[in-house]
């Protein structure tokens, strides 16, 4: 850390998560990002300028070798983040993965025995996680507002215009919906109803072989169930809702980013509820991150390491189902 006590990141990629992650952390009073890493120097320097980052390093092994930063945020493409963590926990330092965190549970296993065997803090960036609404939900959860929780339902589906070459439609890259959108709904029922006794999924496939459109139920062993949908071919509403006995939270579009929501009383009753929040909402996760690592803990309570291994396994059970893989996978 710097001598004022800023906490330092250096960040791997120079794509536009990369530069969303930077723009907010420059938002923060206590954290910088102190160095960049790509593949060129070019691109390294592009960046560097673009967000006033002073550092820049023309190999992910030099950037997260660099003794001037406290953690390393992996903002490569999917298939790379396995490699690029496993970098950065070999060199010492606190690592946050992006979404979805690897390939495949395996994978994920991977990098939380090394991370656990190295003592270092290791968290996947689910940055919804953190956001100043989601927080306030937990709170009604936690107090027990909705009474017996029953349903989950959550969406997102974005429209992209179909283009072989473009990551979410490449193979190559990780493609498709349910590892970049679908990941989200996946994740939030996991936070409110924790891993499935039974998954269901089916899916339509793009041209290219990677899944366009996929639809998953969760059921639970106390007959709760999560429906969950996500698409490359559509705009959505992009709302979500937790059903309970007693009521019902509504979160308004776009739920997994900063936004408002209700909560809906069975006898009608309705409260609004809209937090404060600053930029995109990605700097949360990194002051939570922060936190952790500046109280010597190696993972985040709100993010477990365990909770990420058991949501990649529904993941794999859900690419089981409809088909989906990935060049090298067999």
């Amino acid at each position: 850390m710097t001598p004022n006590g800023q906490f330092r990141w250096g960040i791997v990629g120079t794509g536009l998560i990369a530069g969303m992650f930077a723009a907010d952390v420059a938002l923060l009073p206590d954290a910088v990002v102190q160095a960049v890493g790509s593949r060129s120097q070019e691109s390294a320097d592009a960046f560097g300028d673009q967000h006033s980052v002073p550092t820049r390093h023309s190999s992910y092994a030099d950037l997260v070798a660099d003794p001037d930063i406290d953690a390393v945020y992996v903002a490569t493409p999917h298939p790379d983040h396995h490699a690029s963590a496993l970098l950065a926990i070999a060199a010492g330092k606190a690592t946050l993965v992006e979404k979805p965190f690897t390939m495949s549970a395996a994978q994920a296993g991977e990098l939380i025995d090394a991370a656990r065997a190295q003592g270092v803090f290791l968290m996947e960036a689910m940055w919804t996680r953190f956001l100043p609404h989601m927080a306030r939900i937990r709170d009604l959860l936690e107090s027990g507002a909705l009474g017996d929780l029953r349903t989950v339902v959550a969406d997102h589906g974005q429209w992209f215009a179909y283009d072989p070459a473009f990551r979410l439609f490449a193979p190559e890259l990780g493609g498709g919906a349910l590892l970049d959108l679908g990941i989200y709904p996946v994740s939030f029922a996991s936070w409110v109803l924790g891993a499935p006794e039974k998954v269901t999924a089916v899916s339509n496939r793009a041209a290219t072989g990677v899944d366009a459109q996929t639809s998953i139920v969760l059921q639970y062993a106390g007959g709760q169930h999560a429906v969950l949908t996500t698409t490359l071919e559509a705009a959505t509403s992009t709302c979500a809702a937790i059903a309970g006995t007693d009521a019902r939270i509504e979160i308004e579009h776009t739920w997994y980013a900063p936004t408002t929501f209700s909560l809906v009383h069975r006898d009608g009753r309705v409260e609004a509820f809209e937090e404060p929040h600053e930029g995109r909402g990605m700097g949360y996760q990194a002051t939570e991150v922060a936190r952790c690592v500046r109280q010597g803990r190696t993972e985040s309570s709100v993010m477990s390491l365990d909770e990420t291994l058991a949501i990649m396994r529904t993941m794999d059970e859900v690419r089981r189902q409809i088909g989906l893989v990935y060049p090298g996978e067999g």
